[in-house]
């Protein structure tokens, strides 16, 4: 995603942090293995090292056309319309049977058509944003809001295999949005025991890499995440280990103290949860080696597997 927007203002300058803790004991071997690869090749190895738990990889499903949806939203605000979340099929036996997993897909295809709708602003608890943006893309057109829902739809297919309940807060299914308030309802209503938001940054070129963004404590008018500080912050260091050795990819150069994790408190999307949930950026659709990673289908196969993978590790503890 952009640092533009509702969600997406540029973070404040860091403040020098202790150590942080992705690079967990057991996955130090495959992530050395992983930031290796990226070194030498690009950020296109496949080291699947070891873990916890193991998610059974799907076929790739084919890559989404590229398209431009960068319009700058207006100032009229219009009333947002209603959908319910996009449920899963049937849970299949597994060792995620009766958990429930909110998938997020960063931004909706049509947003740009929607300008005046996604600029309108809404309660994110400590203060007002806009609804919604476009979000980013690469130079050649690829959006952001296309790759989150092509790997949303290929970590549905891995979690339901592991026997998950699976929501989607969208699934291309309505015209714009949701908001970014009512994508955090849908994860408090479902009652999830985990929520990643899929996103992929517009950062300078020659940034790259992923980060894992944490919430913050935050306790002021509707917001309260003090109770999903901790269980997030586990979320969100499984997924960032396991994104690491299953797509090779290192943590980012430019944000995070190149440890991958990021904690803020000025989403919306993390102030208004009251269930344990993380963002992604799984890359910088603006800089040409990662928008290579990002607009593959194989590569954005490996993403899925490393967050899911993440995920099982966090339900399974």
């Amino acid at each position: 995603m952009s640092y533009v927007g509702p969600d997406f203002e540029p973070p404040q300058p860091r403040r020098r942090r202790g150590p942080l803790t992705v690079a967990l004991a057991a996955l130090v071997p495959g992530a050395l293995l992983g930031w290796l690869v990226y070194a030498t090749v690009g950020g296109s190895g496949d080291d699947g090292g070891s873990g916890r738990a193991s998610v059974r990889s799907s076929s790739p499903a084919a890559s989404s056309a590229p398209s431009d949806d960068a319009k700058e939203p207006s100032d009229s605000p219009e009333p947002k319309p209603t959908a319910t979340p996009s449920a899963s099929a049937p849970a299949a036996s597994g060792p995620l049977k009766g958990k429930v997993v909110v998938i997020d897909p960063g931004h909706n295809p049509g947003n740009f058509q929607h300008a005046s709708e996604i600029n309108r602003q809404v309660n994110i608890g400590t203060n007002s944003k806009e609804c919604d943006t476009t979000g980013t893309s690469t130079n050649d057109g690829y959006t952001e809001a296309k790759f989150t829902l092509d790997v949303a739809h290929r970590m549905r297919t891995l979690l339901q295999e592991q026997g998950a309940t699976v929501k989607l807060t969208q699934d291309g299914d309505r015209p714009f949005g949701p908001c970014v308030d009512e994508r955090a309802r849908i994860g408090n209503h479902a009652k999830a025991d985990a929520v990643v938001s899929i996103h992929a940054d517009g950062s300078g070129a020659g940034n790259r890499g992923f980060h894992v963004i944490l919430p913050g404590s935050v306790h002021a008018g509707a917001a309260d995440t003090r109770a999903i500080v901790g269980p997030s912050r586990d979320l969100g260091e499984r997924v960032a280990g396991r994104f690491v050795a299953v797509t090779g990819s290192a943590p980012s150069n430019y944000i995070g103290d190149g440890g991958g994790l990021v904690t803020r408190k000025d989403l919306g999307g993390l102030n208004l949860s009251t269930v344990p949930k993380v963002f992604i950026e799984c890359g910088n659709m603006r800089d040409s080696k990662d928008a290579a990673l990002l607009t593959s289908g194989a590569w954005r196969q490996k993403a899925a597997q490393g967050i899911s993978e993440g995920i099982v590790s966090f339900l399974r503890g």
